[in-house]
């Protein structure tokens, strides 16, 4: 157990403890930041914390606790990010009034966590957990510094009502970036800022869908994504992902008169696949030759390991078909909620009709923030880094996965994006059980079965690995789920 190694350590936890504070930890538990982020949020839910009450430092917590300051320092950060605190400069660290009151609501009529589009609770930090970046590994110093630089420089043009479009400078960023990165020639009033990939589709379906028409959806795909859809009232015809990625001929013959086709062609979700060259030809002719859309989720292309990312569907639409969409939340933190979307350049006149009439625009500091990051090279940069840390954490999971189960795992998607696709072997249990018994032992792993929208799913278990951060970490992961795999089959 981790304890304060002075006698002024030891009174500053009693004075925790009196409070309802528990500080108490095990690094033989989930990784030590996620648990001080946990005793934060129990104390607030059950109020011990109340609004306004100030919070240690991150210098007396680090302190209290025997910890280096960036792990103290990365809690609070999720805690802000989160809306549990509230930075005040000089003055402290405090707690959030709305988050705070909205927690003790909460624990009063306790009520189902949000869910993000992998399937997870919103403020799941489960090992193992999809969708979620190193937090551990992020630039917070230069993105505080730049955070603090605009939030001083401010002015009355900052505080009026936003362009419903998106700030301006972030834009021309985003189209610079995409016709290096991903070779889509567009200009800046082609791209729209969304609070998120919900809501890029809820400005698609406002401006181009009808009641009756039909999606391809891939099989499996995005289970938050279709949930979404159906609840807007759209038609989803699942068709079947195979080694080469959508199989176009199999959506002309189930669904013919289809209209849309949302696909993730650089990087499958979940199965990781690649859609070949020949299929993204067929798909483009397909919505050529009857006025039809495809959305191109984009999401994290930049995360190939054994090649370099494969061209964006949008850069071979000649014919303006694509609707193409991108995200930060997995290239610098979902808790931004900040996603765009480039449209073709004749309809840029509906699209930005829509954004007016749904959206008003978001936030202006963090748009800012982020087409400085970009501008300064920042963006780049940790891109670079993030492809080299993700490439030896990956490697460094499969491996003690191999280690621990030997030949009864086997590991069925490429080298790329953020989680693992496996598949037990010689166990009785279904992979959703597998993963309940998982997520009973504190992992936020997630079976691939519910993920299909047809009565005869592919089994399987999605594992992020991006935030494990040692090999120990991963070899006791691994065995965690070793444990998990023979509880559920017994």
């Amino acid at each position: 157990m981790i304890s304060g190694k002075t006698a002024r350590d030891t009174g500053r936890r009693r004075r925790a403890e009196d409070r309802g504070i528990e500080f108490s930890l095990s690094r033989d538990g989930q990784p030590i930041y996620l648990q001080i982020c946990a005793r934060f949020k129990a104390a607030i839910a059950q109020g011990h914390l109340r609004p306004g009450d100030r919070v240690p430092s991150v210098r007396s917590l680090a302190s209290e606790l025997g910890l280096s300051r960036g792990t103290a320092t990365l809690a609070y950060q999720l805690l802000a990010e989160e809306g549990y605190f509230e930075f005040r400069g000089a003055a402290g660290t405090f707690v959030d009034f709305r988050h705070a009151q909205r927690a003790e609501k909460r624990s009063k009529n306790p009520a189902p966590p949000a869910e993000d589009r992998s399937g997870s609770p919103s403020n799941d930090l489960r090992p193992l957990r999809l969708g979620l970046p190193a937090l551990d590994a992020f630039p917070r110093k230069t993105w505080n510094r730049l955070v603090g630089r605009h939030s001083r420089r401010m002015d009355a043009g900052d505080l009026a009502y936003p362009d419903s479009s998106g700030h301006g400078p972030l834009r021309e960023r985003i189209a610079a970036y995409l016709g290096v990165s991903r070779g889509i020639v567009c200009s800046p009033d082609q791209v729209f800022i969304t609070s998120g990939h919900r809501a890029t589709l809820n400005l698609i379906l406002r401006t181009l869908s009808r009641p009756d028409d039909i999606f391809w959806f891939e099989e499996p795909g995005y289970l938050i994504v279709r949930e979404f859809l159906l609840s807007n009232g759209a038609r989803l015809q699942p068709v079947a992902v195979d080694r080469d990625g959508l199989d176009v001929a199999a959506g002309v013959e189930s669904a013919p008169h289809a209209k849309f086709a949302i696909v993730t062609p650089a990087n499958q979700s979940p199965l990781g696949v690649m859609m070949s060259l020949e299929r993204r030809q067929q798909l483009l002719r397909w919505a050529g030759a009857g006025e039809r859309w495809i959305i191109e989720d984009d999401y994290d292309s930049e995360y190939r390991y054994n090649r370099r990312p494969p061209a964006s569907l949008k850069s071979l639409d000649a014919d303006e078909r694509v609707l193409y969409t991108g995200s930060f939340s997995k290239v610098l933190y979902p808790g931004l909620r900040l996603s765009y979307l480039v449209v073709p350049s004749h309809e840029m006149g509906r699209f930005s009709q829509s954004s007016r009439l749904i959206d008003a625009g978001g936030p202006i500091l963090h748009q800012a923030v982020i087409a400085d990051f970009m501008q300064q090279g920042h963006f780049a940069r940790h891109l670079k880094k993030m492809r080299g840390l993700y490439a030896q954490r990956r490697q460094m999971f499969a491996d003690a996965l191999h280690h621990v189960f030997g030949d009864r795992l086997d590991i069925i998607s490429p080298a790329a994006g953020l989680h693992i696709v496996a598949r037990p072997i010689g166990y009785s249990a279904s992979d959703v059980a597998i993963a309940a018994q998982a997520q009973k032992m504190d992992l936020g792993l997630q079976a691939l079965s519910p993920w299909h929208m047809g009565a005869d799913p592919a089994s399987g278990l999605l594992l992020g690995f991006t935030n494990v951060a040692d090999a120990g970490e991963a070899l006791k992961l691994a065995s965690m789920m070793r444990d998990a795999c023979g509880a559920a089959s017994t």
